[in-house]
């Protein structure tokens, strides 16, 4: 039993269907433009490029309300091969408690930061 009467959505052409969703997915698209998320480059014959999918949230207020229409664009990394898609992995997400507690320490050590 589902207490909203929207769902979200669960694939792209379920999404694309409905205007608000299509403005959620173009402003994703340009939050990545914008931060220049990846290059367009040509694929060597060797490298078997990683798809990607949309996944789609509305977003709620505590007590329920509608906020917004969410979505990500996410590569789909589950299908590499550790040793042959890729080597290592890397992501440049930090939480605000650790950049508190970097510069707690800076401070009381007297570090230079930069």
């Amino acid at each position: 039993m589902c207490l909203y009467s929207e769902q979200e959505p669960k694939s792209y052409h379920e999404a694309i269907t409905k205007p608000f969703w299509q403005e959620a997915m173009q402003a994703e698209i340009a939050a990545l433009m914008k931060n220049q998320t990846w290059d367009i480059i040509a694929t060597p014959l060797t490298v078997k490029p990683i798809g990607c999918k949309w996944v789609f949230k509305i977003k709620r207020r505590p007590n329920g309300s509608f906020e917004c229409y969410k979505d990500r664009l996410v590569a789909k990394g589950y299908s590499q091969i550790e040793g042959i898609d890729y080597l290592e992995t890397f992501s440049p997400i930090v939480k605000m408690a650790t950049i508190r507690v970097v510069l707690a320490l800076a401070y009381i050590h007297n570090w230079d930061l930069q």
